[in-house]
């Protein structure tokens, strides 16, 4: 099965149309305050964003019902965790209906068994390149690492995708592939995309699976 892509970063009300308009599966908003990529305190998603295009609003260590919050007021698909959340606030966050994207950070010394806790309130996991920030690093790790996943939850892949990088990341061998996250690769600056590169990979998408 073809994975899906989604673009992150998101937050120009006319580049958040622009992208809508190749129908990536998801785009995700930023609502961490330190990030380059944060939303701002004004947000709001364009009215006439495409139903199909799944939101994603992405906290790191946000307190419960700040998420709760954001999530019905700009009525969010998935909630994307990126920090040190625990398990008890993922589950906290399901059992309000929330759908969650459980991030962990990979090297090559990371251990797989970590991610089995959050199996359970987890909708899917994204795994991205292990960094002093939280994400949006532009740098890949070693996929091949992800022969060693074993668990039944969906991933997304994330870290430094790009159109040139794309078509390798396709060849990871591994069942749990469910999308790629890409965010950086594809920016003309922090937040603003470069709508010829997704393009780009929505064509390699398109040809090679």
């Amino acid at each position: 099965m073809k994975p899906g892509l989604k673009i992150c970063g998101m937050r120009d009300a006319q580049n958040i149309n622009d992208v809508a308009a190749l129908s990536p599966d998801f785009m995700g908003f930023i609502f961490y305050e330190k990030s380059k990529r944060y939303v701002g305190k004004d947000f709001v998603i364009p009215t006439n964003f495409p139903s199909q295009i799944k939101r994603v609003g992405v906290f790191v260590n946000e307190a419960t019902e700040v998420v709760l919050k954001k999530v019905e007021q700009h009525r969010l698909d998935f909630v994307q965790l990126h920090g040190g959340e625990s398990v008890k606030e993922c589950e906290q966050l399901n059992r309000s209906g929330v759908r969650i994207i459980k991030v962990f950070s990979v090297d090559r010394d990371f251990d797989f068994s970590t991610v089995d806790k959050f199996e359970s309130c987890s909708d899917c996991f994204l795994f991205d390149t292990k960094s002093e920030g939280y994400g949006g690093s532009g740098k890949t790790f070693d996929w091949s690492i992800l022969a060693n996943y074993s668990n039944h939850v969906p991933f997304f892949l994330s870290g430094g995708l790009s159109p040139e990088n794309v078509l390798a990341a396709l060849q990871v061998k591994t069942a749990g592939l469910f999308a790629l996250d890409v965010n950086s690769g594809v920016e003309i600056s922090p937040g603003l995309k470069d709508i010829d590169k997704i393009r780009s990979i929505k064509t390699i998408l398109d040809t090679t699976i």
